[in-house]
């Protein structure tokens, strides 16, 4: 079940920033894009059984979504978005799905070369965020 079957709690920083950042974040909003082009987040990931949460924290906003694994649930983004998310481990992924509006949004966080690397793609562009664990 990914990383988190090992560590039950895995704290993260950002490492390096987003490659394909200014074509993704103009089909998530202006708040998103401003938010994303200062922000260096924290990324705390916590599963308890299926029990999924994921928290981000940066100086600016701290935004957080708690979920069953597998479950539709409303999720309030850190734009303010309210979206019908879904989360699911498949191949050693977690993948989040998000619809909103008659738009979607697929972010998935994987483990690669002992870093986390995360993926959001939209219209078939793609933000790619990596962060490291923090000691």
């Amino acid at each position: 079940m990914f990383l988190l079957r090992v560590l039950p709690a895995l704290r993260l920083t950002l490492l390096e920033d987003a490659a394909g950042r200014t074509d993704y974040a103009p089909r998530v909003g202006v708040a998103m894009r401003k938010l994303g082009a200062v922000a260096k987040p924290d990324c705390v990931i916590t599963c308890d059984g299926n029990h999924l949460t994921v928290k981000t924290e940066s100086t600016l906003k701290t935004a957080q979504f708690a979920c069953n694994l597998g479950e539709k649930f409303e999720e309030t983004t850190a734009d303010g978005r309210k979206t019908q998310t879904v989360c699911n481990f498949t191949d050693g992924e977690l993948v989040q799905h998000q619809e909103w509006d008659g738009k979607e949004s697929t972010i998935t966080r994987k483990l690669k070369d002992g870093k986390l690397v995360v993926e959001c793609v939209m219209n078939n562009i793609t933000c790619t965020r990596v962060y490291e664990k923090v000691e």
